[in-house]
């Protein structure tokens, strides 16, 4: 394996690109919770429940690895998830250093080429949302970390990217928002066009569609995975709220009118399905970014957050019509969204060729 980033020819130009989620995986990738990043010692506990019961749903339809840290947090996560009942003939635990959980954003982009059968990963740079929550180096080497162990090349853009803010329907097109991708904290140098073109040089895409911002609680600044998902090439789930008084009631909204002015490449307009939002959920005052819409698709089922309120069967029905063929798996959320985020920024998919 090596880097590729002095080859002249770009990823898109090889014909690699970024299939979409529902495309088959060789497995799911995550990072271990071993830190007070995100969650403090107390809070650690009481979500480690819900964390074990999402990798159990993921190994039933697909292999997981998991970023542990090292030697010592292996042991430690291999017990809780031997007490927990997990298939570990389905379990891999890796010895790769992280300061944080989130996967979706630090960990590595696959790439695949049908033509070629080959598969590479884009080495991202990564400064944990606008060099939020520092120190995140260890993080930051996730993807070459795996483009080792899994003896697949990558290339190195030299720009801050994040798997959380990115989302495609594998034809071509990736959504994402102009609060998080524009934002000065990410790569101040760069304009809207030149950050367009990286997003078609690395990720094979053809059509970047943006919406403006995300919702409220929202730390990584308006990630597209807590309000825009594609279930299949031309129909996005998107969230809303229809209560005025509702702080996400403004910036859903005006999503879900972008949403009906874009047109695809084939020039079709997109079919939108509705997902309801769950009520608020606070922590100490503090909005949290609770959504339905930060489920991850696994081979053979989705995983979607819940968070004991009466929207949470609505929405998981929903998701059911948008994914006839695939097991709907909801598991409480609630003490894991208390860390900012959920199923979805806790994973990152690793796809066939």
């Amino acid at each position: 394996m090596s880097d590729l980033s002095t080859d002249e020819l770009t990823p898109a130009q090889q014909g690699f690109f970024f299939p979409a989620e529902w495309h088959p995986h060789v497995a799911t990738w995550l990072s271990w919770p071993h830190t007070d990043a995100s969650w403090s010692r107390e809070r650690l506990e009481l979500m480690m429940p819900a964390y074990l019961d999402f990798i159990k749903a993921i190994s039933e339809s697909e292999p997981v690895c998991i970023n542990a840290h090292n030697d010592v947090i292996i042991q430690q996560a291999k017990m809780r998830l031997l007490m927990a009942g997990a298939n570990m003939d389905r379990i891999t635990l890796l010895p790769f250093p992280t300061n944080d959980s989130w996967c979706r954003d630090h960990g590595p982009a696959f790439l695949i080429n049908p033509a070629t059968k080959e598969r590479m990963i884009v080495n991202w740079g990564y400064n944990a949302w606008g060099g939020k929550y520092p120190p995140y180096d260890k993080d930051d080497l996730i993807p070459t970390a795996i483009a080792h162990y899994r003896k697949l090349d990558y290339v190195t853009p030299g720009i801050v990217m994040e798997g959380g803010s990115v989302e495609f329907n594998g034809a071509g097109t990736v959504l994402t928002s102009r609060a998080c991708l524009l934002n000065k904290n990410r790569n101040p140098n760069l304009s809207q066009a030149q950050i367009e073109q990286y997003l078609c040089d690395y990720y094979g895409v053809k059509q970047v569609l943006w919406v403006e911002d995300g919702i409220v609680g929202d730390d990584t600044d308006g990630h597209i995975d807590d309000t825009v998902r594609f279930v299949n090439e031309d129909t996005v789930i998107a969230a809303i709220e229809h209560n005025p008084n509702d702080a996400n009631y403004a910036p859903l909204q005006e999503i879900h009118h972008e949403l009906r002015q874009m047109r695809l490449l084939n020039g079709k307009p997109l079919n939108i399905v509705e997902l309801p939002m769950p009520g608020p959920v606070e922590s100490d005052g503090q909005r949290l970014p609770a959504s339905y819409a930060n489920f991850l698709i696994t081979n053979g089922s989705v995983i979607v957050p819940t968070f004991r309120c009466a929207n949470d069967q609505p929405a998981l029905d929903r998701i059911g019509q948008c994914f006839p063929g695939r097991k709907i798996i909801g598991i409480d959320s609630t003490e894991i969204v208390w860390g900012l985020g959920s199923f979805h920024c806790l994973s990152q998919q690793e796809p066939a060729v």
